[in-house]
């Protein structure tokens, strides 16, 4: 734990929320809602990530058992305009990504694609539609191809190890071990446009060889409490390892608070978004790679 008080402010970083709102016409769209809940839909496929809406606060972490908020799961749905999912992947099973997982899926349909630990969390929920995926091996969602990659947790990892029981609805944050953390490989067929999700700021060093993606939504998450050399690694690792043409940074912002009130950085007690943005854009810089910041909710073509 650091003793540097305070947090980053995202208005120094206001030029880097800059990707547009994508036009109708658009043949896949990405919306960002928070930490690292992404949906990706062409108007007939969707698949989101996590599905993380429910967010409570840092006392509740801390002292009391979990429970999924159906109004502001339900609330964040409207506001992303879904009422039907074909999956929904969590990129690794702390409460920050995974509590609500089960129950989008059981309100919108979608199967839960995951390991093991994701599973344990389904069953917990009644759940009976369930993909425990191979690593490396892609699940159909209808036009996606959703290949689960083995990556790591950005180091610390608090609550490490595999979820080995079906986890309640009611449960204590650390009921939520990590897990498997994934690097998740999205291939839409129809477009052939390839989208790779980095949910923890972590990795293995070679996974990622041999594949592509056009686009890279970057966890960034711990990473500005990591030295230098270790960003670089983590940029080499994913981004250049795809040949990735944009890379947009997710898993920054407070995930203590609400959605329904404006978006703030973790503090610098457990993350450093400064020190994360002076080496990353060092480093796209050099790559002539964009760098942006997603904005709430907004529905955006990062491949235009």
């Amino acid at each position: 734990m650091r003793l540097k008080p305070g947090r980053p402010d995202l208005k120094a970083y206001s030029a880097y929320f800059d990707l547009p709102t994508a036009p109708s016409s658009a043949p896949l769209t990405v919306a960002w809602a928070g930490v690292t809940t992404l949906l990706v839909d062409d108007g007939d496929s969707t698949v989101m990530t996590d599905g993380f809406f429910s967010r409570p606060g840092l006392l509740t972490v801390a002292a009391r058992p979990l429970q999924s908020s159906l109004p502001r799961i339900e609330s964040a749905l409207a506001r992303l305009g879904v009422d039907r999912l074909d999956a929904v992947t969590p990129v690794h099973t702390h409460f920050d990504h995974a509590m609500d997982s089960a129950v989008v899926a059981r309100l919108t349909g979608a199967r839960l694609v995951g390991g093991t630990s994701a599973a344990n969390i389904g069953r917990g929920h009644g759940l009976d539609r369930i993909d425990v995926a191979v690593p490396g091996t892609p699940v159909t969602a209808g036009n996606f191809d959703i290949t689960l990659i083995e990556g790591h947790h950005c180091p610390p990892d608090r609550f490490p190890g595999a979820i080995t029981v079906p986890v309640p609805p009611q449960a204590r944050a650390s009921a939520y071990r990590c897990g498997e953390a994934w690097s998740t490989l999205v291939h839409h067929r129809p477009t052939d446009q390839r989208l790779l999700i980095v949910g923890s700021a972590g990795f293995v060093p070679g996974a990622l060889a041999g594949r592509r993606a056009d686009v890279v939504y970057l966890g960034v998450g711990q990473l500005g409490l990591q030295p230098t050399r270790y960003l670089r690694q983590y940029w080499q690792e994913t981004v250049r390892a795809v040949g990735a043409r944009r890379v947009v940074l997710i898993h920054w912002d407070d995930f203590f608070r609400p959605l329904d009130k404006p978006l703030r950085a973790l503090p610098f007690a457990g993350d450093d978004l400064d020190a994360s943005m002076r080496t990353l854009t060092a480093l796209a810089a050099e790559d002539g790679v964009p760098l942006h910041l997603p904005t709430l909710w907004q529905r955006t073509d990062p491949w235009s």
